[in-house]
């Protein structure tokens, strides 16, 4: 089954890491993601920018209106997301639990199950 593992986490934190610690940080999670990498399990993987380069398109009485910014104010923000190839449930919950541990921002993982839409259109 595939799972998306999407990662939460306040952008205040991750973003007033220096360059030096941020790399450090990237190198950590690199490090988890190698070995389902390498067993060809791993999808694809994205690390979002900050949300003040967000644009939302929001439904507002029947029109579509573009604004600039995230749809909400929270604590924590979508900040990216892993794909994986697993077995079961728990093994995505083991991803995610080695990725928490390596990573010093706190927040959280979010871990779903995915079916694809038209499988034959996502590439290999």
């Amino acid at each position: 089954m595939l799972y998306a593992i999407l990662c939460y986490a306040s952008e205040d934190v991750v973003c007033s890491w220096s360059k030096e610690q941020d790399d450090a940080v990237m190198e950590k999670l690199i490090g988890v993601q190698e070995k389902y990498a390498k067993a060809g399990r791993l999808g694809p993987v994205a690390r979002l920018l900050p949300t003040t380069a967000a644009t939302t398109l929001r439904k507002v009485k029947g029109e579509a209106v573009v604004i600039d910014g995230p749809f909400a104010e929270t604590k924590e923000q979508f900040l990216g997301f892993y794909t994986l190839e697993c077995t079961d449930l728990d093994e995505a919950v083991d991803f995610a639990r080695e990725l928490s541990e390596v990573n010093p921002s706190g927040g959280s993982y979010e871990i779903r199950p995915v079916s694809l839409f038209n499988p034959a259109r996502i590439p290999a």
